[in-house]
């Protein structure tokens, strides 16, 4: 693993993290579009795509907004991406069997994006009352420069998010990989529908729709049917 890697996805999760809730909001930030964008970065987009797929439904019902801080998607599909690749260059793991099982332990270790988003949202609220005592005085500066530390907290929110899923998945996949690989191999297709239906639950969950059971119960049907006519 060249150290390359660890920069490239480094910024990525700086870049991305800020698109997610401080900065342009372009939706770059949703794994389906970041975990294939570090994947081709890092030479392995096959992995990011797989990566963004099995992600992307699981998150889309859960955006951060207001004062709803969900898991960090968006470093959990970055730093999975990373994951995949090192499994790859240290054990020689590659395939869905090995992405199912970094992003099976990148999603619980989601959980450090939202102690750190809380944190970074807790100190921009100091830099508010800062920046009313600034705009009192006429300072203008001084709200510029409080502005652009709010935006750095996020910044850093995202790299320390990014940077503990990559350290702690490493030193559980190191030596658990090679010992559930079979496994999830010998499960295979029934663990990547499994993504689906539970990221379809999720979506449905989310729905304000009174007919929701009707439409899911039709949609159902029609994909078996599908199935059927192939």
């Amino acid at each position: 693993m060249g150290i390359s890697a660890y920069l490239t996805t480094g910024a990525l999760a700086v870049l991305l993290g800020l698109d997610r809730t401080a900065f342009l909001q372009s939706m770059v930030s949703r794994p389906l579009v970041a975990a294939p964008l570090t994947g081709w970065l890092l030479g392995i987009p096959q992995a990011g795509l797989e990566v963004g797929m099995l992600l992307e439904l699981l998150w889309l019902g859960q955006l951060p907004v207001g004062t709803v801080i969900p898991p960090d998607d968006t470093q959990v599909a970055i730093g999975a991406t990373l994951l995949a690749l090192t499994l790859e260059r240290l054990l020689g793991l590659h395939g869905m069997p090995a992405v199912i099982l970094c992003v099976l332990v990148a999603i619980p270790l989601g959980q450090f994006g939202r102690y750190a988003d809380r944190r970074a949202r807790q100190a921009n609220n100091s830099l508010a009352r800062q920046a009313e005592v600034a705009a009192a005085a006429g300072d203008s500066r001084q709200i510029e420069w409080l502005h652009l530390s709010g935006t750095g907290h996020f910044a850093l929110s995202g790299l320390v998010t990014c940077t503990a899923i990559v350290a702690a998945g490493t030193l559980l996949l190191y030596p658990l990989a090679p010992l559930l690989i079979g496994a999830v191999r010998e499960t295979g297709l029934s663990l990547q529908y499994s993504f689906t239906l539970i990221g379809a639950a999720v979506l449905l969950g989310t729905l304000n729709v009174s007919r929701g059971l009707l439409l899911f119960g039709v949609a159902f049907v029609a994909t078996l049917l599908v199935l059927w006519l192939r």
